[in-house]
């Protein structure tokens, strides 16, 4: 894809470009919904990346193009990007990100680039954040702004909650940069600290898309007002309590009488998942994969009756998980309403399963699926032209 993306770059711009920025997708093991309430994330950087192929130009418009888009070169000017563009316009993502990098008083020069991906859309890979971090890395790089691992997914996270429009966290930002091969990154969001834990080379996770499109910006915005409705009740009787971090089970039960009925299932579902991520580094370290992949199913129960964001067609990958003996575990994983489901698997039953889960799918909903083995990968990073040419 390196090669592809480069060629591409030199048939459209007709110059070869001065590097390659990449970043991958990312998938979400357990801490649904958590880092907007300052809790805890176990995740994965995955082997499905955005690439972009960036040269400095001289003036003050900016050239992107993106061969997955049928709408060609596209242009704007620096000075003219503050308002965005209708919200299904694909370049508010460059723009967005450039904005935010302005508002920074870091002085970004007109560029050429051209984005590539084999991430899917849609689906809960964060195919938007793994083109963020491709972007403010390689205007980082471009323009010599040297930015830390935290305002490089600040900006990401800035570009989503102010020029996107959706209010969402920072995990999957800091995720695309933090990967390690091999390992699984383990996140807070109280203090933004980044640890890894390894992934088992015997397990795997295979990926299956329940090709529900998903546009999160309505049911984001609305659940994480709900949980911050619950900690606002919570703190009449708890002053000490700044997010749903903070909140225990017994603490929350003790103010369910209090709580709306669906800002107590929010919470609840927010306080099981952080459990859930300590839980889950305690099975990893013990080699208890069973009790691992039981997370999982947990996880993803509490997705269904509690924070209420799967859809039938997730509910039924995760059913047929449950029914097959070469399964650990699974749930949906993202923001949800759609997108992907993960599937924990040992690593000599990744292929078989793949085949039996679209097989099952299909005869269950008449309706067709793909299945993929995804492993854990390295971190946004920058690739140079002379190394990635052929």
């Amino acid at each position: 894809m390196i090669q592809e993306n480069i060629i591409q770059f030199e048939t459209v711009f007709g110059t070869a470009p001065d590097f390659l920025a990449q970043a991958p997708g990312r998938l979400e093991i357990l801490g649904n919904h958590t880092d907007y309430n300052e809790g805890f994330v176990l995740s994965m950087a995955v082997d499905r990346r955005t690439q972009i192929s960036f040269k400095k130009i001289e003036g003050n418009r900016c050239q992107v193009f993106s061969p997955m888009m049928s709408d060609g070169v596209r242009e704007f000017e620096l000075d003219a990007i503050s308002t965005p563009l209708p919200s299904k316009d694909w370049t508010n993502y460059v723009r967005g990100i450039v904005t935010e990098l302005q508002k920074r008083d870091h002085k970004v020069g007109a560029f050429q680039a051209l984005i590539t991906s084999d991430i899917p859309l849609s689906a809960g890979m964060s195919s938007s954040a793994s083109l963020e971090m491709a972007l403010v890395t390689g205007i980082d790089t471009l323009f010599g702004f040297d930015l830390s691992t935290q305002e490089k997914a600040q900006v990401g996270q800035a570009c989503e909650n102010d020029y996107i429009g959706a209010n969402t966290g920072l995990m999957d930002q800091l995720t695309s940069l933090s990967g390690k091969d091999g390992e699984m990154v383990v996140s807070e969001y109280r203090n933004i600290s980044i640890s890894h834990t390894p992934l088992p080379s015997e397990l795997s996770f295979v990926v299956i898309n329940s090709n529900v499109a998903h546009d999160l910006s309505q049911e984001y915005n609305e659940r994480r007002q709900q949980c911050e409705d619950a900690v606002a009740t919570i703190q009449k009787e708890h002053p000490e309590v700044q997010a749903l971090r903070d909140v225990n089970l017994e603490l929350l039960e003790a103010a369910k009488p209090s709580l709306a009925e669906y800002d107590h299932k929010r919470a609840l579902h927010v306080v099981g998942e952080n459990d859930r991520v300590h839980q889950a580094q305690s099975f990893l370290s013990a080699a208890d994969y069973d009790a691992f992949g039981k997370l999982l199913f947990a996880s993803h129960e509490s997705s269904r009756l509690n924070f209420e964001n799967s859809c039938p067609e997730l509910d039924t990958l995760v059913e047929i998980a449950a029914a097959s003996p070469l399964c650990l575990g699974a749930r949906l994983s993202g923001g949800g309403f759609g997108g992907i489901s993960i599937h924990l698997v040992r690593s000599t039953d990744a292929e078989a399963y793949c085949d039996h889960a679209i097989a099952a799918y299909t005869k269950a909903t008449g309706k067709d699926t793909t299945a993929f083995i995804c492993r854990s990968a390295q971190g946004a990073g920058i690739e140079s032209y002379a190394s990635a040419s052929l």
